[in-house]
Order: structure tokens, then sequence, then C-alpha cells
């Protein structure tokens, strides 16, 4: 089938409907990775940084903690603006595909909007909720997250509410941009605010010449920093336009249409996904922290770590993504049923070397990432066994995204609610409270949770029903 345009005419410059899938499909993943690549960078070196911020073992366990619920705040941010960039995607890819530029580029101007407005009441909300999350994840007073725990956790969430307001708009235009074909832009965008952040953070945290030591608030105030540019350099390119999505005041505001409720009604059962998903984590973490401060600062490190299996997930979901939204809206649909399968098997090789990494490396990562020695005993075991996990990871990411990009996300809400609630909770809750299995009962759980989400996602997309989903 050829690319048409809305006139009936062929598209002949968009390769995404008519290049080869297996080249198209790797060169358009290849600039998300390399941004995936420096955004791990910027949570590895948080993390490495809050285990070497003193001399003192204890305050960098207790630093090393602040940064893990930081972290799964970071994730709930990324959720509430996912209720607009998951049906910003959809539509521009589908209107794209379609070849009617102006439609999508309305739905570029009208989530960027919305993208004001979440980051507004983001920055308000985890500011004065912070004391709420840190007890949330920590049970305060019940199991030792009082204290300078505590404190240091508040403190760091309430900084960090701010970066949350910028990064609502860098977010949000990127995922307008790659709906679009465009990976290049955001991975020069988002790289540009992980590369600040790898700069900046170092130097506040150490100090050098005028610039004092401020320990585990230089952490904190870097990502800020760079957060806050992020969102400023999209909104520049975006307002002087590139390749057909214009950033304009007149047309953010035109009302008159559907397209706000079209937004969201995709977005939202994601953004649900998203929430009941960290409710669930949210509860997984306080049995992990039920353990001792050992196990949240290992769970908390080998997280990160494995963080590295999402950079090619991510990369060639959101590659999958476009190419499946783009190929629904030309009607090509054995190519958008290739594009998802084609990004798993590019992905599992990765994924499998990856694997090979954290089976043989456990030890040096845990003793690079920490200065105590207890720690490394806590964590290595798990995320060793983990490491066998990383392939199933790696699928379940990018089928989720491949069918979020057709507009399906009803499914993958189902599935990952099962896999939460069904299976990794009350896993780790039998595998550490009743066996006593400690931090590697929890990880258990955890990858019979990616096993079995890995394979009804698969299963999902080999039906093939998500074709016929409206958006």
């Amino acid at each position: 089938m050829s690319a048409m345009d809305n006139s009936g005419e062929p598209q002949r410059g968009n390769s995404l409907l008519t290049g080869d899938l297996r080249r198209t499909l790797f060169f358009l993943a290849l600039p998300v990775l390399a941004e995936q690549f420096m955004n791990f960078f910027v949570g590895f070196v948080d993390t490495y940084l809050s285990g070497h911020a003193t001399a003192d073992p204890d305050f960098n366990r207790r630093a090393t903690s602040a940064i893990g619920v930081a972290a799964y705040v970071g994730w709930l941010s990324s959720m509430m603006f996912g209720l607009v960039g998951v049906g910003t995607t959809a539509l521009v890819s589908r209107y794209w595909g379609a070849g009617d530029k102006q439609a999508a580029n309305h739905i570029a101007n009208r989530s960027m909007m919305l993208a004001v407005l979440l980051g507004i009441t983001a920055c308000a909300t985890f500011y004065f909720a912070a004391p709420l999350l840190a007890t949330a994840v920590g049970m305060k007073k019940a199991v030792g997250m009082e204290g300078e725990r505590y404190r240091i956790a508040v403190r760091y969430l309430q900084i960090d509410a701010f970066g949350h307001m910028f990064h609502a708009l860098s977010m949000i235009g990127a995922a307008a941009l790659r709906g679009s074909g465009n990976t290049r832009s955001p991975m020069f965008i988002l790289g540009t605010v992980s590369l600040l952040n790898l700069i900046v953070s170092p130097l506040l945290v150490f100090g050098a010449g005028p610039v004092p030591a401020l320990e585990i608030d230089g952490i904190v105030a870097g990502t800020v920093i760079a957060r806050c540019c992020g969102g400023l350099l999209m909104l520049t390119v975006l307002s002087r336009g590139i390749r057909g999505l214009k950033l304009s005041l007149a047309e953010m505001k035109r009302g008159g249409d559907n397209s706000i409720r079209r937004i969201l009604r995709i977005g939202l059962p994601a953004c649900a996904d998203g929430a009941v998903l960290w409710m669930g984590h949210i509860v997984f973490l306080k049995i992990i922290n039920s353990i001792g401060e050992n196990a949240f600062a290992a769970h908390v490190i080998g997280i990160q770590a494995e963080a590295i299996t999402y950079l090619p997930a991510i990369a060639w979901g959101i590659a999958a993504a476009t190419m499946t939204g783009q190929s629904l809206g030309n009607h090509n649909i054995p190519r958008a049923r290739r594009a998802g399968h084609e990004a798993a098997l590019q992905c599992s090789v990765l994924a499998g070397l990856i694997s090979l990494f954290f089976v043989l490396g456990s030890e040096q990562i845990y003793q690079f990432m920490h200065t105590d020695p207890s720690v490394w005993k806590t964590g290595v075991f798990p995320f060793r066994f983990a490491g066998f996990f990383q392939i199933p990871l790696g699928m379940s990411i990018i089928y989720m995204h491949s069918l979020r990009g057709a507009g399906d996300t009803r499914y993958p809400m189902l599935i990952n609610l099962c896999g939460t609630f069904l299976v990794r909770v009350p896993g780790a809750y039998v595998c550490v409270v009743v066996l006593e299995w400690g931090l590697f009962g929890a990880w258990f759980a955890m990858c019979a949770d990616i096993l079995l989400r890995a394979i009804l996602l698969a299963v999902r997309h080999l039906r093939g029903r998500w074709v016929t989903t409206k958006v």
C-alpha cells in the first residue's frame, strides 16, 4: 500500500510508511536510545553521588533512600504527564500517517496547553504532599523513616517539585515530536537536560572554587536546574516551528472541537494504569523497607542499575509506537502489526547482552555504587537473579508501547493491574514476611510479575484486535 496524504496523493517523503521496516525502525530508535542513555546516567550518577556524598556510611544510606523515594515520585509525575503524552503521540502519529499535518499541529498545541496546567499542578501537589509521600514509602515511626532519613527525603522532594513544572513541557513536547516521526529533536533537548545534570549536580554536591559543597541538596538542585532549561528549550524549539509542528498561543487556546477530550480519553487508561501501578509499588516498597535500611538502599541501587534494560526497551518501544500509529493512519495494517514484533526482536538482542552483564558483574556494580559492604551483601544475589529476566522485561515494555501507539491503552492497564496486585504485591508479602527470604523474596515476586506481563502483552499483540481501536 502506498503512503497517501489527505488529498489522496502519495506521501513521498515519509520513510516511516514506505522504507524497509527493519532499517527504518532501527534508525528511528537510535536517537531515542541515545537520549535514554543520557537519562540513565542522570539517575545512575545521582545514586552514585548519594552513596559517596560524605564520609559517613549511615548518612549515605539515608541519602540513597531519599533518592529512591524521589525516583518513585518522579515516576508518578511521568504517569501524570502520560495522561497527555500517550494521547498526543497516538493522535499526532495517526494524523501524520494520514497526511493531515494541520490536524497533527492542532493536537500538539492543545497538548502543550495541557502540559502547562499539568506542570503547575504537579509542582504544587508534590511540594505540599512531600511529607505524606515520604511517610507512605517509609512508614514513618513504624520502621525508621523518622529523624534524619525522613527529613532528608522531605526536603529533597520539596526542592525537586519545582523541576516537575518544566519537566511536563519537555516530556509532552517530545511526545508530539515523536508522533510526527521526529526522534532527533527530543534527543537533543532531553539530552541537553541530562548533560546539564551530569555537570551541575557533582559540582554542587562536592563544591569547587566559590561553589560551596551542598552534599545531598546539590543532587536535587542540579536536577531542577537541568529540567528548567529543558522545558524552556522545548518551548523555544516549538515556538520557532519544526517539521510542520509550530507552537502558537492562538492555536493553544482555540476551542470548538473535541481534541482535548480525545487526548484525555486515550491517555486516561494509561494514566490510571500508572497511578494504580504506582500505589502497588508503594506497598511493594513498604514490604522492602520492613526488612531494613540496607535492603532499601540495595533495592534502590538495583533498580537504578536495572534501568539499563529500560534504555533499549523504551527506545524501540517509542519507535514501534510511532510506526504503529502512522501505519494505522495510512491504513497499512500489516506494517503496523510487524512494527511491534520487529522492535521486540531487535531489543531482545541487546537485552540478552545486558542480562549477561548483570549476572556476571553484579558484585562489581554494587561495590562501585556504594561505600557500605553491608549494602553490597544484601543486594548482589537478588540483582544477579533478576539478570535472567531482562529479555521479558524488554518485551513487556515494547509491546505495551506498541499497543498504546495504536490507542489501545485499556488492555495494558488490565495486565499491569493483574501483575501488580495478583503477583508482585502478594508474592512479595509471602516471600518476605511469611517465608523470610529478605530482599531476594521481593525481587523473586517482581520477576514473576515481569514474566507474566511479557507473556500476556505478547499474546495481545499477536491476536491483533488492537488494530481496530478508534482514536
